[in-house]
Order: C-alpha cells, then structure tokens, then sequence
C-alpha cells in the first residue's frame, strides 16, 4: 500500500447514510414487534370456547397487558425473544461501527495536519551547507 486517501467529506456522506439506515433498522424492529403482538393475540387458544386458564404466555408491548395466549402466540413470544437480541446486537454494532469510523477519519485528518505543520516547520530552517573538504562540517577545519 503507497498510502491513505480518505476523502472526510466522503465518509461523512457514509455515516450519514448509515445513520439513516440504523433508524430504518429500529423502525423495522418496531413494526415487528406490533405486528407478532397482534398476531399472537389474534391467534388465540386451543381451548373450546376461548376458556382459558394456564399461565399468561407471550410477548407484551409497553403500555398493554398480558392476555392469556396458546401455543402460537408463545412461539412467536420465543421467535421475538430471539429476534430482538439479533437485533439489539446489530444496532449496537452499526452505532459502535460508525463511532469507529468517525474517530479514525479524525485521526486521519489530525495525522494530516501534524504532517504539513511538520513539513512547514522543515522548509522554515535555514539550509545546511556543507562545503567540499570540510569532512562535512560546516566552516570546521581539517
């Protein structure tokens, strides 16, 4: 590799597309969870009648209580379980991947500045001659 060339501008665009991406994430997960919760509702039990009297199994989104539920509704309860920690691990590694995205294209940046502040520095000083015969010191003798 001969070297870097990030374009910051560019990354920016990336993470911001990202950004935009994660929230579509969440919302996806959002309306997953609304639609297995009415779902699991709808499905009902295998008991005649509706009569039912186990334990109260399923998922349960905020603000709603837990209804008696059959066997569907607590297979989708088990494949949501599953699912939020998926997702829970994914939107926490897209937030942590662009933080480490951002960070490096700072470091970058800052590398780039430290550099021409150095090469400016270096065509400040004033020029080293050393003339012939001199075992290369300057104005030293023999």
């Amino acid at each position: 590799m001969t070297g870097w060339d990030i374009s910051p501008v560019g990354v920016q665009a990336a993470l911001t597309t990202t950004g935009e991406a994660g929230g579509d994430l969440d919302r996806a997960a959002t309306t997953l969870l609304n639609d297995l919760m009415s779902a699991a509702s709808s499905a009902g039990t295998v008991v005649p009648g509706g009569q039912f009297s186990g334990p109260l199994v399923g998922p349960v989104a905020p603000g709603r209580s837990r209804v008696p539920t059959g066997p569907v509704a607590a297979a989708l309860a088990q494949y949501l379980s599953e699912r939020q920690k998926k997702l829970a691990f994914m939107a926490r590694r897209t937030a942590e991947s662009v933080q480490g995205a951002a960070e490096a294209t700072r470091a970058y940046v800052h590398g780039d500045l430290e550099m021409a502040a150095e090469a400016q520095r270096n065509a400040l000083k004033p020029p080293r001659t050393d003339m012939p015969g001199t075992g290369g010191k300057n104005g030293g003798g023999a």
